[in-house]
């Protein structure tokens, strides 16, 4: 079992919620993604991603509830989603769970969009509260 440890950031106005585990391969990103240098607050995210890779657990399940992210932060979730696609060409199973607020269509486009580019099948799953706990759910 790799040393990695949990990685959590808390969410604020402009940026979102995140807990990266590893012991379970849940991986979690909720809120809004609009902060200011969004290539700085993604940093350790991309940094503990890349150590976990070297490690995972057999099935990495990965929960994005991002109700609203600007362009500069499109790009940095990407990134985020290619390395997950890494991981899931190495042979580990990635399950990816799109959360959408309502029938929010500008979020499931996205979606469809980053599931298109790393050819991993998302599911979408539409919620009534943008403070659910998905961790449970």
């Amino acid at each position: 079992m790799s040393d990695l440890q949990r990685l959590t950031i808390r969410g604020t106005r402009n940026t979102p919620y995140i807990d990266l585990d590893p012991q379970t391969g849940l991986l979690i990103f909720q809120g809004a993604s609009i902060a200011e240098n969004p290539e700085s607050f993604f940093r350790p995210v991309y940094q503990w991603l890349e150590n976990y890779i070297k490690n995972p657990r057999p099935v990495t399940t990965v929960k994005f509830f991002l109700y609203f992210f600007n362009t500069s932060s499109s790009m940095r979730i990407l990134e985020i989603f290619k390395k997950l696609k890494r991981l899931n060409n190495s042979g580990h199973k990635v399950k990816i769970y799109w959360y959408l607020l309502g029938n929010d269509e500008d979020m499931r486009e996205a979606g469809t969009d980053y599931q298109t580019i790393i050819e991993i099948p998302f599911e979408f799953i539409s919620v009534d509260d943008k403070n659910i706990d998905l961790h449970t759910n």
